[in-house]
């Protein structure tokens, strides 16, 4: 083989499996939030109840906020 074809085979590949790499890690993600969906209102508030807790909709807006700020910083 002459270099040239070597590298144009080389660049060709890890296109491709940039690509597929892309496509696998995007269905990975997307089946893995249908099982195990980011926590919402609904699910704080069950947990504050399970603990003893009487949840306010204040308590409910501060915890929610505080996750969302957690979750912008990483």
């Amino acid at each position: 083989m002459v270099w040239w074809q070597l590298i144009l085979t080389g660049a060709i590949a890890l296109l491709a499996g940039v690509a597929l790499g892309f496509f696998i890690a995007r269905k990975y993600m997307m089946d893995y939030l249908k099982k195990n969906p980011p926590i919402n209102e609904q699910m704080l508030r069950m947990m504050m109840m399970q603990m003893g807790m009487k949840p306010s909709q204040k308590k409910i807006n501060q915890m929610m906020g505080m996750m969302k700020k957690q979750m912008d910083t990483k």
